[in-house]
């Protein structure tokens, strides 16, 4: 699999720089929006919740505070749901590439994590330089960022993988998770601090892996300490089992999928 990944590294390079400049034809600002949006959430973020609405966070005396906790948690949600979302209906949407009998397939769960990276790195960029800017940058400790991100998308890919597949033969999952995933945000303690909830809800988010990844993301960015590595462990065993699943679907059903599309 990673051979034939290099193999069309060239492929997935020109396919992910197509859907870029795709995105932004025919505006005049062009790839200015690639910034501009991103910009403006931030700057909503850290006026509004730091400046107006002053919240605050249990303990924490930053006045960015729970600007920080909430955008780490929202940058990350939106990585893992952006890979995810998209990966459900990528055989559906690439139904044409599908049938060509030299195509890569595996190339097209490459294509859509690479994109959704590039878009995470320019907002994450953005708000790295905010970090610095403010002095709340979290120093050495900001490494840690990198396996968290790569247990992320792991997990994302996985889970893609399983519904993409399962999407093709049964339209009702792609349906059913796009409302799925609107509770599985609010499930996660992405805007509100997980200390806030019940014992017996805050004993269940053993069992939200994303949690523990948002948890992580949080941990870096607002204190400025290493994620809870036990705590990350059910999260990583998820991400390798749906890995794991998610392949052998998608070998065992690749020309069932063709004759579907």
């Amino acid at each position: 699999m990673l051979r034939a990944l290099w193999h069309s590294r060239g492929f997935i390079g020109g396919s992910v720089q197509r859907d870029f400049q795709s995105r932004y034809r025919n505006t005049m600002l062009g790839a200015a929006w690639t910034v501009l949006n991103p910009l403006a959430m931030i700057v909503v973020y850290t006026v509004i919740f730091s400046q107006v609405m002053q919240s605050k966070l249990p303990g924490e005396v930053s006045r960015f505070g729970y600007s920080i906790y909430l955008c780490a948690g929202i940058l990350s949600w939106g990585l893992f749901a952006e890979i995810v979302t998209r990966a459900q209906n990528m055989f559906i949407d690439n139904a044409n590439l599908l049938k060509k009998a030299n195509f890569p397939r595996i190339c097209l769960p490459a294509i859509v994590a690479s994109n959704a990276l590039v878009n995470f790195a320019i907002i994450f960029g953005l708000f790295t330089v905010f970090l610095l800017v403010s002095g709340q940058f979290p120093g050495a400790v900001f490494a840690l960022l990198l396996p968290l991100l790569v247990l992320e998308v792991a997990l994302a890919i996985g889970l893609g993988l399983v519904l993409g597949v399962l999407n093709v033969f049964f339209r009702d999952v792609g349906q059913f998770f796009q409302i799925f995933i609107q509770f599985w945000f609010w499930l996660t303690p992405v805007v509100y601090p997980a200390a806030i909830l019940p014992p017996a809800l805050r004993d269940l988010l053993v069992f939200n892996p994303m949690a523990a990844v948002t948890g992580g993301f949080q941990d870096v960015l607002l204190h400025g300490r290493a994620p809870d590595w036990a705590g990350l462990l059910p999260a990583a065993l998820c991400a390798l089992v749906l890995c794991a699943l998610g392949l052998r679907l998608f070998r065992k059903r690749a020309g069932e999928m063709v004759d579907e599309l």
